[in-house]
């Protein structure tokens, strides 16, 4: 399979790098595995999961960047790095293009439907004194 290669979406003090699954070599770097379904929306706990991770390590650790993988990097990773944006304010449209513009091919209609229809409840949108996204 042809794989794109990683692609880092910055965002208002937030930094992602999408990517395709990890090697056993580089496996050791990621820190949480929450498998779902190819091709599918994450279920909720994987979302509080994720959101809960995000607020966490751009708190204590400003400037990170946060990897997050699937077996193509065109799917399941793209669709948390959306809903981490729309968690911060921006609007379905805008973070699918602001994505699609570093990862083409990003997204399957089922997964474009399930975040039209998301409705963040602004989990990272804190301001600090930095007017950053998520708490610093």
């Amino acid at each position: 399979m042809n794989r794109p290669a990683p692609v880092e979406i910055s965002y208002d003090g937030m930094r992602f790098l999408i990517t395709h699954n990890p090697t056993n070599a580089t496996l050791c770097r990621f820190i949480e595995d929450w498998p779902f379904d190819d091709g599918a929306p994450p279920p909720a706990q994987v979302v509080d999961d994720w959101l809960s991770l995000l607020k966490t390590k751009f708190r204590e650790e400003s400037g990170c960047c946060v990897a997050v993988h699937c077996v193509a990097g065109l799917g399941r990773a793209p669709v948390l790095v959306a809903l981490a944006l729309l968690e911060c304010g921006m609007k379905y449209e805008d973070a699918v293009q602001f994505i699609r513009q570093k990862r083409r091919g990003a997204f399957n209609s089922k997964q474009l439907l399930y975040l039209e229809k998301y409705r963040p409840k602004m989990r990272l949108r804190f301001k600090d004194a930095n007017s950053h996204c998520c708490v610093q």
